[in-house]
């Protein structure tokens, strides 16, 4: 140890007592159980193992033979001793005494494991010598690491000490410029109000001057007595003003100079302050540099420790290897005498094995035997509790079988029958040629106001239920029924069922008319048109599309084929508008012109014998499918007339007009059927006094309400059943009139606004439908030619 520390700084009595005392115990135990096996190994040769530890430990190797009871418990091995042990011979003597050869390898045998048992305790003592010096150094590295990190951290503390004392002292710096700065702006300050009093002084004399003057011509002119006056006065509360402003002046010069000793106190203050921060970065700059110094000390102390450790793991190495090479020496030898005393133990073991063996699979084979003949009793049981209740669910089944039968049955019924009473009620109206009428209630909304009731109810009885509205106006209750009444919780879905046959007409051959009436905002576009975006808002015309078509593809298979045309126009002030025109003006009426003069209108409304109605010029498309369809309705939605009122926001200023003309042959039967589908949504009726329309917009409510009025005398007419019907009086009615007088089926929607502020048109509206539901008209009938009269056809209706 002396050769190996000779070149390491010499350490103070007091540092490795320090040093000593931070090392925990167990650590330097180890490192002292290394030191010694080092001086054992290496600096006295073949120095005995057991006088390696000289502690109460020293005896504990000796006892290692006590546990087998032999004399040699006290027995130390030394390198010598095991090397003569391992290199022994036997005795050359009598090749036929084995009782001695027995002894004395019994005597060997005993020898070897008080060696090996030695050399295992020794190994241990060893082992754990080693694992207390590697743990001592680990946390010494640890230790010193953390003292480090701790004087880099006062370090960094000291440092952001001294920047902040620095900004301090910048700052204190600059309050002393600016306290300068404010002595001289006070001094400036101080002048001007000098000057400014002087200023006041020379013009309150000029004004005193002034008034001796103005006194004087007051006395030479009376005529100008009475501006003198005020002018007199005038003066006077300038007078007063400068006065005040004097007073003033003098009040902040005071405050000037309580500032000014105010300011000249606190730079006393701040020197003060100053000189003390300055001496603390001193104190603070001295002890920073013996940190330092610590901090250098401790990385030598750290790298001594280092090379210790190196040579402590060198050292522990050499021992390691050793300790292997006696270790497979006695492992060789305990093998060569011990094979034989194995095989037999072995044996042993093995019998006493299989007979536990075979006693235990005894008792388990009885065991099994016995819970065998348990579970088949359970197993009995189980078979006649299963089977009752079986035979409990089979007729629980049955049972249950019948009752879904029957509710099947009754369903069943219930659905035929109110398919009959449909049927019947469709027959009893085609017999009578009246107009069907559906009412619809759109639910409240948040224009109408919160908090406000609906003036419509619908009666509960059995006859009125479904058919039957009450309207609530000024207390009084109006009862209506019609044929269908949809309330304000109706889906789009609702209302189509409802007139699905009807449309299916079409395509039988029937002309048919579905038409919406109703006041400004009541619901009238939303359920013709809805939303076509949204799948489960789509209103009538585009879901009655979808349903032609639909119906059109699956006749096909019955030999059908369809061609289909659509038109689109609106009625606007009086004029036919084609939707569908691609050079269409909005501003002016369509009208044909040559040469720069006005000629004929354009369109022209026709009907021929057949009742079809024809309109000149009007563009008719040739369509497929829905999309191109929806692709139409969209474009004709975009060239609608609309417009802002004060009751809607978009209001239909026009009467919009759809019309699909269906021609179907059958290459079966040779049959040909011609039906038409019109679809009208009606311009909003509307009283000026709410809708508040000026200029345009009131000319669109006058044509409006004139071609409402025009449809109500037609109704009224046809309802008196009189020999003159106006249907000329208006282009509306005259469009409709093979829909209200001739055989065509015609379901005219009337929609209604629950709120209390439209009670007035609501009512009106509902006693109109009522007189339209009166009215009789022509039995529908279905138009069918034969297949001769196919190409005549097609040239007449096209």
């Amino acid at each position: 140890m002396a050769s190996r520390n000779q070149n390491r700084p010499p350490h103070s009595p007091s540092h490795k007592k320090a040093v000593a005392e931070e090392i925990p115990l167990d650590k330097r135990r180890r490192i002292g159980a290394e030191r010694m096996d080092r001086l054992g190994t290496t600096g006295r040769g073949r120095t005995p193992f057991a006088s390696i530890n000289k502690g109460p430990e020293t005896n504990t190797a000796n006892d290692v033979g006590g546990a087998d009871g032999s004399e040699c418990s006290t027995v130390d091995f030394t390198e010598e001793a095991v090397e003569a042990l391992l290199n022994k011979k036997t005795k050359k003597g009598n090749p036929y005494d084995s009782k001695k050869k027995m002894d004395e390898m019994a005597d060997y045998i005993k020898e070897l494991k008080r060696c090996v048992k030695w050399f295992v305790k020794e190994k241990e003592k060893l082992q754990s010598a080693f694992e207390s010096a590697e743990k001592k150094c680990t946390d010494t590295e640890i230790e010193m690491k953390n003292k480090i990190e701790e004087f880099s951290e006062t370090i960094s503390e000291l440092r952001k000490a001294n920047s902040s004392l620095e900004e301090r002292i910048a700052k204190e710096e600059s309050c002393k410029m600016e306290a300068i700065e404010c002595h001289r702006k006070e001094k400036e300050a101080r002048s001007a109000a000098q000057k400014v009093r002087d200023t006041l002084s020379t013009e309150l004399e000029k004004v005193q001057q002034e008034k001796l003057l103005l006194e004087r011509k007051a006395n030479s002119n009376e005529d100008l007595y009475k501006r003198s006056q005020e002018y007199n006065m005038s003066l006077q509360h300038y007078n007063s003003r400068l006065q005040s402003d004097l007073e003033s002046t003098n009040e902040s010069h005071k405050r000037l100079e309580m500032e000014k000793a105010t300011i000249v106190e606190n730079l006393s203050n701040v020197r003060g302050h100053n000189k003390a921060l300055q001496d603390q970065l001193a104190s603070i700059k001295a002890s920073m540099e013996e940190a330092t110094k610590q901090k250098d000390v401790l990385v030598q102390e750290l790298n001594c420790l280092r090379e210790e450790l190196k040579q402590i793991r060198d050292d522990r190495d050499r021992q390691l290897g050793q300790v292997k090479a006696l270790t497979d020496e006695v492992a060789y030898y305990k093998e060569i005498t011990g094979n034989s005393c194995a095989q037999l133990d072995n044996l042993t073991i093995k019998i006493n094995a299989l007979e536990e063996t075979c006693s235990s699979q005894r008792e388990q084979i009885n065991t099994l035997q016995q819970q065998l003949a348990a579970e088949k009793e359970k197993l009995k049981m189980a078979d006649l509790s299963v089977s009752e209740t079986r035979t409990s669910f089979e007729e629980q089944n049955r049972l249950i079988h019948e009752l879904q039968d029957r509710l099947a049955d009754k369903e069943f019924q219930v659905i035929e029958g109110e398919k009959l009473r449909k049927k019947l009620h469709n027959t009893i109206l085609e017999l009578k040629g009246n107009i069907r009428v559906f009412c619809r209630v759109r639910p409240m909304l948040p224009e109408d106001g919160v908090g406000t009731d609906m003036v419509v109810s619908y009666p509960t009885s059995t006859e009125a239920l479904g058919r039957g509205i009450d309207l609530l106006q000024s207390g009084q209750k109006y009862p209506f029924t019609f044929d269908k009444v949809f309330n304000h919780e109706a889906s789009q879905e609702d209302v189509f069922i409802e007139i699905s046959q009807l449309v299916q007409s079409a395509l039988d051959g029937y002309k048919v008319c579905i038409f919406a009436y109703g006041q400004t905002g009541s619901g009238k576009t939303y359920t013709m048109m809805g939303r076509p975006d949204a799948p489960d808002l789509k209103g009538l015309i585009p879901r009655s599309l979808e349903q032609i078509f639909q119906t059109s593809q699956a006749l096909k298979d019955q030999g059908w084929t369809f061609q289909m045309q659509a038109s689109i126009l609106e009625i606007y002030n009086e004029t036919i508008r084609d939707l569908l025109a691609s050079n269409r003006s909005h501003g002016m009426d369509q009208t044909r012109t040559e040469n720069g003069v006005p000629g004929k209108q354009q369109y022209t409304i026709k009907h021929d014998a057949n009742g079809n109605t024809l309109v000149s010029d009007l563009t008719i498309v040739d369509v497929c499918s829905v999309n191109e369809i929806s692709s139409l309705l969209r474009q004709a939605a975009q060239c609608r007339s609309v417009g802002r009122t004060q009751m809607n926001e978009q209001s239909s200023r026009s009467h919009f007009v759809f019309t699909l003309r269906i021609c179907g042959v059958n290459e079966n039967t040779e049959q040909q059927v011609q039906g038409v589908l019109n679809l009208i949504d009606l311009a909003g009726s509307e009283r000026l006094s709410r809708s508040g329309a000026t200029g345009d917009r009131l000319k669109e409510t006058q044509a409006i309400n004139k071609s409402l009025s025009s449809l109500s005398d037609v109704i009224f007419a046809l309802a008196k059943k009189e020999e003159h019907v106006p249907f000329r009086n208006s282009k509306l009615t005259y469009l409709l009139q093979p829909c209200l007088g001739g055989d065509s089926k015609t379901l005219m929607f009337v929609n209604v606004s629950p709120d209390s502020s439209s009670a007035g048109e609501s009512l009106c509206s509902l006693r109109f439908a009522a007189r339209v539901n009166a009215c009789e008209i022509g039995i529908p009938r279905r138009q069918t030619t034969s297949a001769k009269s196919l190409d005549s056809s097609r040239l007449s209706y096209g």
